[in-house]
């Protein structure tokens, strides 16, 4: 191999971990609605096996992470764009006390996860300041 295909292959790989990281730090799409009786969160997570996933609620942060393995290709790598992880934490719109426990209801379905939790009686609006 000559030195102008070997560059060519590593400055490659290194766009495309920082194209990887950088959807590794934005992603998934997320958006949240509520109304009377729940919040709806659907959260956009294509590619990712059920078994993968976790989701979390922790006080009134949703603490979401998945992984999958990546798949090392023969030829030449042009463009890496899918995240093979993600970790992130998202503030939802609830006031829970310290002692509460905050239960969602999870399904997945073609690459998106449906998140129902329940709305505390007390909270059906937020603020805004």
């Amino acid at each position: 191999m000559g030195i102008g295909k070997y560059m060519a292959r590593e400055i490659a790989r290194e766009l495309d971990n920082r194209s990887r990281e950088f959807y590794e730090f934005v992603m998934p799409a997320i958006d949240m609605v509520a109304d009377e009786s729940e919040l709806v969160v659907t959260i956009d997570m294509p590619g990712f096996a059920k078994k993968d996933m976790h989701l979390k609620i922790t006080g009134n942060i949703l603490s979401i992470s998945a992984k999958r393995e990546q798949v090392e290709a023969a030829g030449t790598v042009y463009q890496r764009h899918r995240p093979a992880r993600i970790e992130k934490k998202v503030m939802l719109p609830l006031q829970v006390k310290e002692d509460e426990k905050i239960v969602g209801k999870a399904t997945y379905v073609d690459g998106v996860v449906t998140l129902r939790i329940p709305m505390p009686s007390r909270s059906t609006n937020v603020p805004i300041t």
